[in-house]
């Protein structure tokens, strides 16, 4: 296991060594069940937007109640090992809630990253970052780009080979 994998407890000491610094702290979260690129560049552009960039990754089980039976295609430990090689990672949370609404009230971070596919209207996390007054940034969308569009590639593809 990596080091940049953490609990929420070693995160949120990491989130205020940052923060007293005055270093800018951001979040995202997501399943990455099968890391595409379009994951890899939303990663980097949340990045960009701080110092210090914590991606919560749910666990088996909500990413299970998220996406369905079948799903997860990869193991928590995996995602989180994978997202944690990135570059642009600094460290890694795992969560079993379908929302990060607990992390993000437990990090506060300065700002919240998620993709351009949702609207603040559609984001249960809205409301705890307008509480301590951070900011939500939505990265563009990667067109064609995503692990809906991979599986069914791959789906595809296996019925050709058959």
């Amino acid at each position: 296991m990596t080091k940049k994998i953490v609990s929420l407890k070693e995160a949120r000491a990491i989130r205020d060594q940052v923060a007293s610094r005055g270093g800018r702290v951001v979040f995202t979260n997501g399943c990455f069940d099968l890391l595409h690129v379009g994951h890899v560049r939303y990663l980097q552009e949340a990045k960009r937007q701080g110092d210090l960039l914590i991606v919560g990754v749910n666990d088996d089980g909500s990413t299970r109640r998220l996406k369905g039976e079948g799903r997860p295609f990869m193991l928590q430990g995996d995602r989180a090992e994978i997202l944690a090689a990135l570059e642009c990672v600094d460290y890694v949370v795992l969560f079993g809630e379908p929302t990060a609404e607990s992390l993000v009230r437990a990090l506060q971070p300065d700002i919240y990253v998620k993709g351009g596919n949702y609207t603040l209207e559609e984001l249960p996390e809205a409301d705890v970052v307008a509480e301590y007054g951070g900011e939500i940034y939505l990265t563009p969308v990667a067109r064609g780009r995503s692990t809906t569009g991979l599986i069914a590639a791959i789906v595809a593809h296996h019925r050709e080979d058959r």
